[in-house]
C-alpha cells in the first residue's frame, strides 16, 4: 500500500482542472480510494496500513496524471532538433525516410530505443503510441524494451509500400501482412499488461487500397487499436485524390478500408471537411493533436476547438521528430499558442483553455487511446499512472514567490516547468523514474 496525501490536480470533465487536498489510496496497480484529507484516519483504519505507507506532499507538491503522448515516431529520435526546414513531404523524402531506412540494421534499434523510452519517461510520458519503422526486427526491440521499463505504449510497425525509399519498403502485399501479424503475436507473447499492438498503414499515400484493406482486416481480426495519419497538409490530401479518385475523401478511403474504428488513432487532421469530422465521430476515432509538428514543417494550425464541438475524442502528440521537443508539456503549451493563432485570425473564435489543454494531455489521451477506463485521473479502480512535481526542486526552471497559492504554483508549472520537477513518475502502480 502506498498513500499520498497533499494537492492533486486531474481532469474530471473537458473544461474543469479540478485541484484538491486528498489522499490517495494505491495497492499494487490500482488506486483503491481517494478521499479529503480529513479522512485519512478512517482510511487507515479500514485497510490497515502503517504510518510508513504514508507519503505526505510538501506545499511545493502535488499529484498530477501521467501524460499521454497519442503520436510519436520513435524511429525518428535521430533527428530531433534537425532538419526542419521543408513541407512534409519533400521533408520525409530528404530526412526522415533515409532515416528510418537506418533501423534494418538492429544494432541502431539497441542503441536508439531504450534512450526514446527513458527520455519519455523522464518527460512524464507515462503512456506513448509509438510508430517504429517497416522493421519487424527493430520494432520487436522496441516493444520488448517498453515492456522491460514499464511503460504502457501501443507499439507498431509501419507499413509502407510505395511513394517512399526503396530501402525503407516493404516488398510485398504478403510480407506487410505476414509481418504485421507477427509482430502483434510477438507484442501478446510479452504478456505485459502495458504493452499492446498497434496496426501501423504510415498513411494513405505509401500504401495501396490493397494494402490498406488488408491491414483493417487484420485490425478487426485480433480487435487492435489501429494509427495512421489523416489530412496533415493540403499537398497530402491533393495527392492522395490524386492515388485514390474514387474516393470522396481522404476520411472515406480510411473509413472504406476498415481502418476508422473506436481504436483508431488519427495524427493531425488539420484540414479536414465536416463530413469527414462526422465520419471520425461516428466511427467514435479519436484525433491526435501535434501543434509543434505542424508548425516545423508548415502544415497548419489545427481547430481544436472545431474538432471538439464535433464531439472528437482529442489528445496531444509531440510527432518526433516533426517535433523536436519529446515533451507533451511542450506539446500543451504549442496547442494554446496556435489556438491563439485561430483566434488572431478569426477574433470571434474562442480559444482554447488551459483546463481543455490539460484534458487533452491526460484524460484526453488516454480517451484517444482507448484506455480511460485504466488511466488519466485519479479515480478508484484506475490504475495509478501519475507524477509527483515539485515547483521548488532542486535546479527547477521555475520562479516561486510568497504569494503564489497553489493553482498559481501549478499553472507555472504546467507553462514553464521540465523533467527537474517531475521528482518521482509512476506506472500502474510503479515507480519508474526517480531524480
Amino acid at each position: 500500500m502506498q498513500v499520498f496525501v497533499g494537492t492533486l490536480v486531474h481532469s474530471i470533465g473537458e473544461t474543469h482542472m479540478h485541484i484538491r487536498q486528498a489522499a490517495v489510496g494505491v495497492l499494487g496497480r490500482e488506486i483503491i480510494f481517494v478521499e479529503d484529507v480529513e479522512k485519512l484516519m478512517d482510511m487507515q483504519t479500514e485497510y490497515s496500513f502503517p504510518d510508513s505507507s504514508i507519503v505526505h506532499l510538501t506545499a511545493s507538491q502535488f499529484l498530477m496524471p501521467g501524460l499521454v503522448d497519442t503520436h510519436v515516431h520513435a524511429s525518428q529520435f535521430l533527428n530531433n532538433g534537425l532538419k526542419m526546414d521543408l513541407p512534409l513531404l519533400e521533408w520525409l523524402q530528404k530526412y526522415t525516410f533515409p532515416t528510418e531506412a537506418s533501423f534494418s540494421d538492429v544494432k541502431v534499434a539497441h542503441e536508439v530505443y531504450p534512450r526514446v523510452v527513458d527520455r519519455l519517461l523522464r518527460s512524464g510520458t507515462t503512456t506513448a503510441s509509438y510508430f517504429a519503422s517497416v522493421h519487424l526486427p527493430a520494432t520487436k526491440i522496441l516493444a520488448a524494451t517498453v515492456a522491460d521499463k514499464g511503460q504502457r505504449a501501443l507499439v507498431g510497425k509501419v507499413n509502407m509500400m510505395v511513394n517512399c525509399p526503396e530501402n525503407c519498403r516493404e516488398s510485398s502485399l504478403e510480407e506487410s501482412l505476414r509481418e504485421t501479424e507477427e509482430l502483434i503475436l510477438y507484442i501478446r507473447n510479452l504478456q505485459s499488461p502495458l504493452v499492446l499492438p498497434v496496426v501501423t498503414p504510415r498513411f494513405a499515400i505509401t500504401c495501396p487500397e490493397d494494402q490498406l484493406r488488408g491491414l483493417g482486416q487484420l485490425a478487426a481480426k485480433y480487435k487492435c487499436h489501429v494509427q495512421s495519419h489523416l489530412c496533415e497538409s493540403r499537398p497530402e490530401i491533393a495527392f492522395v485524390k490524386e492515388l485514390f479518385p474514387k474516393f470522396r475523401s481522404y476520411t472515406h478511403l480510411y473509413h472504406n478500408t476498415g481502418l476508422l474504428t473506436d481504436k483508431t488513432i488519427m495524427a493531425h487532421c488539420v484540414w479536414m471537411e465536416d463530413e469527414e469530422l462526422r465520419l471520425l465521430k461516428e466511427a467514435q476515432a479519436g484525433v491526435s493533436h501535434c501543434p509543434s509538428s505542424n508548425l516545423n514543417i508548415h502544415s497548419g494550425h489545427c481547430d481544436v476547438k472545431r474538432l471538439l464541438e464535433h464531439g472528437l475524442k482529442v489528445g496531444l502528440g509531440t510527432d518526433c521528430s516533426g517535433g523536436y521537443n519529446p515533451s507533451i508539456l511542450d506539446a500543451l503549451r504549442r496547442a494554446l499558442q496556435v489556438s491563439c493563432c485561430k483566434v488572431i485570425e478569426q477574433p470571434s473564435h474562442p480559444s482554447l483553455t488551459l483546463a481543455e489543454a490539460f484534458h487533452l494531455a491526460t484524460l484526453g489521451g488516454a480517451q484517444v487511446a482507448g484506455m480511460d477506463d485504466r488511466i488519466g485521473n485519479f479515480e478508484v479502480g484506475k490504475e495509478f499512472d501519475a507524477i509527483l512535481v515539485d515547483v521548488e526542486a532542486l535546479d527547477s526552471p521555475l520562479d516561486i514567490f510568497a504569494r503564489d497559492d497553489m493553482e498559481d504554483k501549478i499553472q507555472k508549472f504546467l507553462y514553464n516547468g521540465d523533467d527537474r520537477n517531475m521528482v518521482e513518475v509512476y506506472v500502474a502502480g510503479r515507480r519508474v523514474c526517480c531524480r
